[in-house]
Order: structure tokens, then sequence, then C-alpha cells
């Protein structure tokens, strides 16, 4: 399945009832809603932003506020992202998408002919590529051939590796470097060094982004983009009227500053309707599949074991993951530690269990047998990207054939306990919650039969990942609400990938849907 762009607004579109941020949203009854999944139809009022009183349906008594009939519509846990770059996401509809290209000459070509149509001077900026199955190599010669006058990078699907022309290189100070295919920490330090929008477009960007994701349903994101995320969403917060829940993701180099400012994970900010919180701490200890780099127990087909990179990466020494963590977890920041393959899982799950400290492991693609059950012993959640396995699966049948069984192995992990947070990991993959649900369900993306259909989860598991564990609405709550045209449990695999949302509801106020 080839990654789609959803449609956003061209100016910022901000919903309405967030106009007055700190304003108390008005009660509310929904009557005639299927209450959850398979629910019964019920009425519920909704009062200070929180569910108050949940009734058989018809028997909700007249109250102030407004009152709506849902006709029989269901009504779901506001659904959440575990696992967003959102500055990444946002600016991705205005590149060159060439996540199609077969061959490393195609991309080229595409940037060459992207780049004619561009004001001089400015770079061209593409993303997508998947070079895992290219008959040919990317080099900056092939650029340089079609582009000599502006710099050029192509940023690949999985971000881990960037590839830039000679001016490109030149731009972010590695013009020696010898074949522009930059990997890793080389790729992030590159992509951060090149030039950007102002901070003002950067964030009408994002909030266009925002009103786009509320309009799927989404009420929340965990945010990984790499920058000071705690700062840029203070920024945005008191800016604009954001409509989602935002935690804030640590990098190592705030990691001290966090700890100064006392931040603890989960923590809410002083932002309009504390709507930000302190998020984890995020760490990379390998690479990715696509890219080679994922660090493995087995060499890569083709690589000679013991060379260096025939395993993959190792980003962080053992010692040093285990210092990171304890350091981290003993000031109250919950470590997100971003582990691919099955030798940097183990690796990771041996330093959660030498702190002894609750986190997350963010991907857990691809997994030895033993360690499937270490997650829920040490009470370590996987945060996981369903459509990771739909799109990553002929790349993975390639570098990893013969173990695939154990890739992406999202049943076997439920079936051991481990607590499964899906997301897409945009924008590698769609900020869609529906389309995340869907590839977890199903495994296919396409009309080809299911990948590994043993490892497909229920809808009822997947709905629970995709709500921060929350598979009730309980009274009390805080009134984080989407409403869809559909009930999940029964939707055929087209509905339930295109989900129709009728409203979205943030602490009891319209993001999408009714005002």
């Amino acid at each position: 399945m080839s990654p789609t762009t959803p449609t956003t607004p061209t100016s910022p579109a901000t919903p309405a009832a967030l106009g007055a941020r700190s304003a108390t949203p008005e009660p509310l009854t929904l009557r005639r809603v299927h209450l959850g999944a398979g629910g019964p139809l019920s009425d519920v009022r909704i009062e200070s932003g929180q569910v108050r009183a949940v009734f058989p349906a018809g028997e909700a008594p007249r109250a102030d506020g407004r009152s709506l009939d849902l006709d029989g519509r269901t009504l779901l846990p506001g659904m959440w992202d575990s696992h967003v770059h959102m500055v990444q996401w946002a600016g991705l509809r205005r590149r060159l998408d060439v996540s199609g290209a077969g061959s490393a000459r195609e991309a080229a070509d595409a940037a060459g002919a992207r780049a004619a149509t561009l004001p001089p001077g400015e770079p061209m900026i593409g993303h997508g590529f998947r070079d895992g199955l290219w008959p040919d190599a990317p080099h900056k010669d092939l650029l340089d051939a079609l582009v000599p006058d502006r710099p050029v990078m192509l940023i690949s699907m999985d971000l881990h590796c960037a590839w830039l022309n000679s001016a490109g290189l030149a731009l972010v100070d590695r013009g020696d470097h010898p074949t522009g295919l930059l990997r890793e920490d080389e790729c992030i330090q590159a992509v951060a060094e090149l030039p950007t929008a102002s901070v003002e477009l950067t964030d009408q960007w994002v909030q266009e982004a925002c009103v786009a994701a509320a309009a799927r349903g989404i009420t929340g994101i965990v945010d990984f983009e790499y920058a000071d995320n705690i700062a840029d969403w203070t920024r945005r917060m008191n800016g604009a009227a954001v409509p989602l829940r935002v935690a804030a993701s640590i990098w190592p180099q705030h990691l001290d500053a966090a700890i100064d400012h006392g931040y603890c994970t989960g923590q809410a900010l002083d932002t309009p309707g504390g709507l930000l919180e302190v998020g984890p701490f995020k760490l990379l200890t390998d690479g990715s599949l696509n890219t080679r780099t994922a660090l493995c127990h087995e060499a890569y087909p083709g690589a000679v074991p013991g060379e260096p990179g025939s395993h993959g990466l190792e980003m962080v020494p053992p010692q040093e993951l285990v210092s990171l963590l304890r350091r981290a977890s003993s000031h109250g920041i919950e470590p997100a530690i971003h582990a691919i393959g099955d030798r940097a899982n183990e690796m990771t799950l041996d330093a959660f269990e030498a702190v002894r400290c609750h986190g997350r492991i963010e991907h857990g693609q691809l997994l030895a047998l033993k360690d499937i059950p270490r997650f829920a012993e040490l009470g370590v959640t996987v945060s996981v990207q369903p459509t990771h396995a739909v799109d990553d699966r002929d790349v993975a049948d390639r570098h990893w054939a013969g173990r695939t069984h154990r890739a992406y192995a999202f049943a076997d992990l439920l079936a051991a306990g481990a607590v499964l947070a899906l997301g897409s990991d945009a924008p590698v993959a769609t900020l869609d919650p529906w389309l995340t649900l869907a590839s977890a369900v199903t495994r296919t993306g396409d009309e080809r039969p299911p990948w590994h259909p043993e490892q497909r989860i229920p809808v009822a598991d997947a709905l629970a990942g995709s709500s921060r564990g929350q598979r009730l609405i309980r009274v009390g709550d805080s009134a984080d609400l989407v409403v869809t045209d559909a009930d999940p449990l029964t939707a055929d695999t087209r509905t339930l990938r295109e989900m129709p949302v009728y409203a979205t509801l943030l602490a009891g106020a319209w993001t999408h849907g009714p005002s």
C-alpha cells in the first residue's frame, strides 16, 4: 500500500468551539448513541468537559445546554496516535512524493522534473523513497547530473536515510561525503540543518495538520519530532487553539534541562485547557529495516558477518543505555526507546530489566521468540505501527527472510500479555487512526492476502491500543470522544479503513462536526 496524503485546508481552520480556549463548553446531551463499539443504545450527559452521566436511550432528563440526537451512531473513546513526528508530517504534504519510485534513477528523474519548476535557489525536498528493493543504488552523481545548480534532499520513507546532491551536501556542511547517502545520525543532523520555513509558517502548517487529525477522530498524539518539543508546543498552544492533546517527548540533548525544570512524564503543563503534557524520553538504539541498519542477531543478506554494519548499527552501547534509562526514570521521566532489530530489542529489554523501570519500546518490529514474553514481565509497553507491517512486507521478505513469523508479532505480543499502543509514525505512514487500526486487523493494504494472518488482532484490542488502553466510556472521564457513522466491530474492511467520522469532542468541545 502506498501512503496517501489527506487534503488539508490552505489556511488555519480553528474550530469555533476552541476559539475561547479557557471557556468551559456548554453542557451537552448526546441522545440515541451506541455506547462504545457494539454497545447499548444510550443517552450521554456531558458537563464541564466530563462524561457526567449515562442513561438508557430515551431516559436522560431534560437539562440545560444542547441536546443532540445521534440517530444510532457509535460513540467511542477519542483516538490517540502514539507515535508522530508532527513538524515533518505537517511539512510533508508540501514536498515531492517519490514513494512510487521503483529505482534510484526514477526517483532522480522525478527530482529533476520538480526542481525545474522551483524558483531559483530554493532547495528541492522530497520524501518517501524505499531503496531496500531498488535494483540500483542512490548516489549524489545521479542527482548532480539532473540538478547541478540547487540543493536536493530526498528523505527515505523510514526517516533513517537522506539522499543529497553535491549542492545539498555543501548546504549542510558535508561536501566531502563520498556517496551523498546519509544514514542514521548523519541523516537526522542533515535534516535538522536544512533551511526550513519560518517558525510562524511551520506553526501554521502544524495547526492545519492538527485540524485534519481531529477530523479523523484523533484527540491526542505523542510527538517525537527531533526538536525541543516542550518549548515548541508551549509556544503553539499559547498562540492558537490546538484541537488535540499533545504529549511532548524529550530527546537526549534536552534531558538535563527537563530534569532541571522538574518535569515528569504525564505532568500537565501550563497551557490553555491543560492540553500539553510532558511526554517520554526518546532514544534510538538502532536504525531501520529498509535502511538495513536495524540491529539484528543475524547478518543481512549479502553482508559478510563480522564486517562493520553487517548486522545493522548499534546506536547506543548497552552500558550507556542502562545509564540513560536510570537517569531519566529516576527523575520520573519515562523512557521510550526506539528498537527495531531483534538484537536491539533484546538489548533494550535487558536495560529495562537492569533498571527496573516502566517505559515503552518504540516499534518492536523484529523480535526473538524468547523476548516476546519479556514485555509483559517487565511492564514495558510496545508502541507499534501496524501500517509498517503492511508497507514493509516485501522489504522484510527480502532482508529478513525465514524470520518474518516473528516480525510485527502483534498477536503473539497480546497473547503474552503485553500492552500495545498503536500509532502511525507519521510521516512514515499517514496520520489516520483508521488506517492504523485496519492494518492491525487485516495485515494487508492491497489486493494481496494478509501477510502472516496469524498476527492479526481483534478490532476491540486495536481500538484499545488506539485510545490509550481505554476500552469503555465511563462516568467521570474527560469527554474526549469520537462519533462514527459505522460500528467498527461490524464494519467491513473498506469501511473500517475509511471510517466516516461524524464528530470529535475534546474535553466536551467540538473539534470536528457539530458546533
